[in-house]
């Protein structure tokens, strides 16, 4: 029998601070740490006695909810160093899976022509564009179902997680519509060069139909993170760099008895793991029962609701689509230099790539933020949700930055293996050398993004990155390139420089402002704020 069964009614019902104190119930049951409830009982309801009730988190001859995550608490009752490398771990084995993913993109388009290395860097950009909704639609998600579940309302986060579903679904269509019809002003207005225009039309034909596939892997991952399943979003990773590898040679280049398609090769093969990686995610969230009926909620609940998600995610897509564009700019910046933009845009797609070893397991720490920060804020918690930060930041970039270090003696040996062309290896070493100087301030600025959005202070990060991309690195970027320096050296040098900036501004936000208050339960009863629904669920 389980402790939500073995406890007295009365004590099921109680919804005081004490309740949520880890030291408090850990004395009142005899256990090391927090109870685990299985339930998930909401709010509950008086009946006519006035004896509170359990309201129960699912209706009679549905399944339960699935089990809790248990806390791997300190010596201190916090959180433990161990429980974040095991957050942490298997998501930056699946962000290594991603690099590989762009790794053998740009290496195959680079031994087909530097012209379809160079649009390939292009149309890959603008397809990270449009999935900043779905991304920032997975981050809130994970957000709130993490709070949801610090606070022992499992019932709350998996009605989150279909409500980001349908929102997702409907900004996915419109999405790709738009992107269709709009295919050729979207060339232009990037500034693609004349003789590449064609191709890169053709291309973002192709991945413009793998932004459903983008979208469903997203969600899916976001909810097994917020139930720390980490290790799922890997496997997922790893069909999706397999299928890749061997499709994108094999289409590409001919290899393994395929037809050579050159380009259009590289593209279906894309497409043919993306969709392989979303089917097997999903069919393991519902396997796994985190996506059932139970996830959507009735539309009573859902209007409530969304308001919460959405500011949320609001700030956090915002904050994607302006670095996004900012990064388009940089290459249109890029791409109108006097000489030599096509070897540059060669080079700057061989560098991001190389560069995203050290961006992505950021990325790995910032998500790992943002689950066990909006536990600690769920239940209660907000010294310990600084405190856990404070730690991911400091293991994330000590990490990272010892990796550049090892990385630094090799840059020739790797821009000349991700580059064959003469013209273009010069380009990827100067990216690297500015972007790998910079290492402690990108990862630091990524993982205090992931920190505050688990408070759902998403706001933060989005008028910060804003700022250091449209009023610092792009004028910066422009006047170094094509005034000061008159090459992209000085592009590649004004990220640096937003970098530090970047990273500084946010350091200081995140350890003097009060971002615990934008979580969707107050620090001491745990309970909704106002404006959410309070029932079950």
């Amino acid at each position: 029998m389980s402790n939500e069964q073995e406890k007295p009614e009365q004590e099921r019902g109680r919804t005081d601070s004490s309740y949520f104190d880890p030291a408090r119930r850990a004395a009142e049951l005899g256990m090391a740490g927090p109870a685990v409830n299985p339930v998930g009982c909401e709010d509950p309801a008086m009946s006519a006695s006035g004896v509170a009730q359990p309201t129960p988190a699912f209706p009679p001859g549905q399944l339960a909810a699935p089990s809790l995550p248990a806390p791997q608490p300190n010596s201190r009752g916090g959180v433990s160093s161990r429980e974040i490398w095991s957050l942490t771990w298997p998501q930056i084995l699946m962000m290594l899976f991603q690099f590989m993913v762009g790794v053998t993109n740009v290496w195959v388009a680079g031994r087909i022509d530097a012209l379809v290395q160079a649009s390939f860097g292009l149309v890959i950009q603008v397809f990270f564009l449009f999935l900043v909704i779905g991304i920032a639609i997975a981050n809130a998600s994970t957000a709130t179902m993490s709070q949801a579940l610090g606070a022992r309302r499992p019932l709350r986060a998996t009605r989150y997680l279909g409500l980001a579903c349908n929102l997702g679904l409907v900004f996915c269509l419109a999405t790709v519509f738009m992107g269709f019809i709009f295919r050729h002003e979207i060339m232009w207005l990037i500034q693609v060069p004349e003789n590449i225009v064609d191709l890169s039309v053709r291309l973002w034909l192709f991945f413009l139909f793998g932004v459903p596939a983008q979208y469903a892997i997203s969600l899916g991952a976001s909810a097994f993170r917020a139930y720390k399943k980490v290790t799922m979003p890997l496997y997922t990773g790893m069909v999706i760099c397999v299928l890749n590898f061997f499709l994108n040679i094999g289409l590409g280049l001919g290899r393994w008895g395929l037809p050579g398609l050159g380009p259009d090769g590289l593209a279906i093969g894309a497409l043919i793991s993306m969709y392989s990686g979303a089917a097997f995610i999903f069919f393991m969230l519902v396997r796994q029962g985190y996506f059932k009926r139970a996830a959507f909620a009735p539309l009573r609940w859902q209007k409530k609701a969304v308001g919460y998600l959405v500011k949320v995610a609001l700030p956090a897509g915002g904050n994607q689509l302006s670095w996004q564009l900012g990064y388009l700019v940089l290459l249109g910046i890029v791409g109108a230099l006097p000489s030599g933009s096509v070897h540059a845009l060669a080079g700057m797609a061989a560098g991001m790539r190389i560069e995203s070893l050290l961006f992505l397991p950021a990325i790995a720490f910032g998500m790992t933020g943002t689950i066990l920060v909006g536990y600690c804020l769920g239940n209660g918690n907000p010294a310990e949700a600084r405190r856990v930060g404070l730690k991911i930041i400091a293991i994330g970039c000590l990490s990272m930055t010892l990796v550049a270090f090892a990385i630094w003696p090799f840059v020739k040996e790797i821009s000349a293996f991700m580059a064959p062309s003469l013209d273009v290896q010069p380009e990827v070493i100067s990216y690297l050398l500015f972007n790998l100087l910079a290492t402690p301030f990108t990862v630091g600025s990524t993982i205090l993004g992931g920190l505050l959005t688990g408070a759902g202070a998403s706001i933060y990060p989005f008028i910060i990155y804003g700022c250091t991309t449209w009023l610092l690195r792009l004028p910066l970027a422009w006047w170094l390139g094509h005034v000061a320096l008159g090459d992209a050296a000085g592009v590649y040098a004004s990220q640096a420089i937003s970098q530090v900036v970047m990273c500084c501004v946010i350091l200081l936000v995140f350890i003097r402002c009060d971002w615990a208050r934008f979580s969707m339960y107050s620090a001491k009863t745990s309970r909704p704020a106002p404006g959410l629904p309070r029932s079950a669920g």
